[in-house]
């Protein structure tokens, strides 16, 4: 039970496996402000970076699931660095479906709402973890502008326009499902710079490493496009955020 290799390997350095950077990362925690004690659970957790830097910064404690190995161990060295090994534990599973054994302070799935087949979804899964007065959060891509065509559509990884939704339309969701959205931080496009270029030196060093390996032609062909792609599409078109709820 993993993940693609593929994702490991382009994301290989990544603390944080979205393009919410660690300055941004922090204003969320600053501006919900958990209290000490405060129990978190994060569904598809990655290497944990918010468990354990909001730890440190906030006392909180938290319970992180994903279901690759390679990033929880990451996870598990990042919390023994910051010395919270006490305060945050993470399983090896399958987000899709894990409900807390006690309700938490604050439920989360930040930038894998596959886990519940989209934000409705993902929102009610999240919910049977959640004490009453809890935060959701919730990372999710929408349209900064509109993509004019198809090319645009899959240069920003989507299949069609319909993925995702334009930010007023996906505050509107939220509130559609019973929601009210308390705080949101925005990938900015220096955000989404360093994660996806963070992506392109990871592939071209285990390129380096790894020529003969069975992805290598892949990777190949993937870098070889990437960067042209991203800056054409991506970059313009796609825009992504952490958005704090509440139910009403």
């Amino acid at each position: 039970m993993d993940i693609p290799r593929s994702f490991t390997i382009r994301e290989s350095t990544h603390r944080i496996h979205n393009p919410l950077d660690d300055a941004k990362l922090a204003v969320l925690g600053r501006a919900l402000r958990p209290a000490p004690g405060w129990s978190v659970l994060d569904l598809a957790c990655g290497s944990g970076e918010m468990l354990c830097t909001w730890a440190r910064d906030h006392g909180t404690t938290g319970t992180g699931v994903d279901l690759s190995a390679t990033f929880l161990a990451s996870a598990r060295a990042r919390a023994a660095e910051l010395g919270v090994a006490d305060r945050v534990e993470f399983v090896h599973a399958d987000a899709s479906g894990h409900v807390a054994d006690e309700p938490v302070d604050v439920a989360a799935c930040v930038g894998a709402t596959w886990i519940g087949d989209g934000v409705p979804g993902t929102v009610e899964l999240l919910r049977r973890s959640l004490r009453p007065g809890g935060l959701l959060l919730i990372g999710h891509p929408f349209w900064r502008l509109d993509p004019p065509d198809q090319a645009a559509v899959e240069g920003s990884h989507a299949t069609g326009r319909d993925d995702f939704l334009p930010l007023p339309d996906l505050l509107a969701q939220f509130g559609a499902l019973g929601c009210d959205v308390v705080e949101m931080v925005l990938a900015d496009q220096d955000s989404w710079d360093r994660y996806v270029a963070a992506q392109w030196l990871n592939t071209r060093r285990w390129l380096d490493e790894n020529p003969e390996d069975e992805l290598a032609p892949v990777l190949r062909a993937e870098l070889t496009d990437a960067p042209v792609r991203y800056a054409r599409y991506q970059r313009e078109y796609l825009g992504w955020g952490v958005f704090a709820l509440m139910d009403r």
